[in-house]
């Protein structure tokens, strides 16, 4: 009985060899690809051609140097379709693939934005702090063009000059002197305000400047000078010019209840900030009231001046909105967060731009950084002031702007605080972003 139980088992034995070896002869056949899109970690996982390995202990067989350091520096790129692949194969668009031509690099032209304002009289301050919003938060380098009397120049000059090297290395500045190429020299001056006039013969002067952005001296900005740079790129073939509406009301617009002169659109246009395509502006014949053809720019100015003086308020603003009334093709208008004034909120709030991406460019006009009238414009500009530059965004400007806060929310500028924050809390994000997550995620790519 034991003896033919052993038989039993030896057959059993064999049969199942028998059957082994059988199946073992279909390992010829051209075994299932793998699906599309597999993972490295599959990849490893097969023999050529996707066949299984042979064994699992060839999964530890060690890897040498060079195939170690290429295995962490291989992007993981996602399979599957979606936002984040999607995300990512946008992030890698960019590079360049072996044997394509290289692509030529921007030209010098390219790589700068350029800056205009025009300082005189008591405005020295206020033009540096906002040069300094400008630089600290920019991306690209800028060509400041500062237009100042003579007693203001090595002042500019000295000051820009102590600013720490890793800021002054950001910018370039000129300083020209106020200088008018048509008509009375000192009728020009005293219009509206000191200077003001002058950024009227800005496509004039600055010849082999293509683009350019002007600000008044009490404008701040909140985000990088890039992103207001880029609206450049959306004008159309007419387009030279962009600038934002001067109220959003019309019922209580200035010049829609008091003006005696055309101006652009229902409510007319704010000159603070101001967006110039120069190239054009120097190439374009401007439709006009005074002769039934176009005129060029220069020759445009003092006519058009010696038409309307005695009918206007607000000096060169007034003229922009009258050469735009003629010309409306003309001009891009950008939104009321570019350009937010007290208008916006000391009536109660009505830059629904700004409420919903926050205010871009601070413009404090009415002399609000200098009186207690509006305390929260007041109290941006003092912390922009008092801000050191390489200092802590959070700890050196945005805490302290909450603390001011706190002391406005009598006034109703004051009880929107989240409006003045917001552009500056993204931008604080992106700090960060760049110089910690950014950084630690590059060192994780070789552990």
């Amino acid at each position: 009985m034991r003896l033919s139980c052993k038989v039993v088992a030896i057959l059993l034995c064999l049969g199942s060899l028998l059957l082994l070896y059988l199946l073992g002869g279909s390992a010829d056949e051209a075994p299932p690809k793998a699906p599309p899109g597999k993972s490295w970690l599959r990849a490893a996982l097969s023999g050529p051609g996707g066949a299984s390995a042979p064994s699992p202990f060839a999964l530890v067989r060690p890897l040498g140097a060079a195939q170690v350091s290429k295995r962490l520096r291989q992007p993981r790129l996602h399979t599957k379709p979606g936002k984040k692949s999607a995300g990512r194969q946008a992030k890698f668009a960019g590079v360049r693939k072996h044997g394509e031509p290289k692509r030529p690099p921007a030209s010098p032209a390219e790589q700068w934005m350029h800056l205009a304002v025009v300082a005189c009289g008591d405005r020295l301050e206020e033009t540096l702090i906002m040069l300094k919003s400008a630089v600290l938060f920019s991306y690209r380098k800028i060509r400041f063009h500062i237009f100042a009397e003579d007693s203001l120049k090595p002042e500019f000059d000295k000051k820009l000059r102590q600013w720490p090297s890793s800021y002054t290395k950001k910018f370039e500045h000129s300083i020209y002197p106020i200088t008018f190429s048509v008509g009375n020299a000192q009728e020009w001056k005293k219009l509206f305000k000191p200077c003001a006039a002058q950024r009227l013969f800005l496509p004039v002067i600055l010849k082999d400047v293509d683009s350019l952005l002007y600000v008044d001296t009490d404008v701040l900005f909140l985000r990088p000078i890039d992103d207001i740079w880029r609206l450049l790129k959306q004008f159309n073939s007419t387009q030279l010019a962009a600038m934002a509406p001067e109220h959003e009301i019309p019922k209580i617009g200035w010049y829609s209840r008091f003006a005696r002169h055309p101006y652009y659109g229902m409510t007319g246009v704010n000159s603070g900030v101001m967006l110039m395509n120069l190239t054009r502006i120097r190439n374009t014949q401007f439709k006009n009231s005074m002769i039934p053809t176009g005129l060029a720019w220069e020759d445009m100015l003092y006519p058009l001046y010696q038409k309307y003086k005695n009918y206007i308020t607000w000096g060169d603003q007034d003229l922009l909105n009258i050469i735009f009334y003629f010309n409306p093709e003309c001009l891009y208008v950008f939104p009321c967060q570019w350009n937010y004034r007290p208008d916006h909120c000391m009536y109660g709030s009505n830059c629904k731009g700004a409420e919903q991406e926050g205010v871009s460019v601070l413009h404090g006009n009415r002399g609000v950084y200098h009186d207690d009238k509006q305390p929260t414009f007041k109290a941006l500009y003092e912390v922009m002031r008092d801000f050191p530059f390489q200092d802590n965004l959070f700890q050196s400007m945005y805490y302290p702007l909450q603390l001011k806060f706190l002391e406005t929310v009598h006034t109703l500028c004051g009880r929107i605080p989240q409006v003045f924050l917001k552009q500056i809390e993204k931008t604080m994000k992106r700090v960060y972003e760049k110089h910690v997550i950014v950084h630690l995620r590059s060192n994780r790519m070789y552990y």
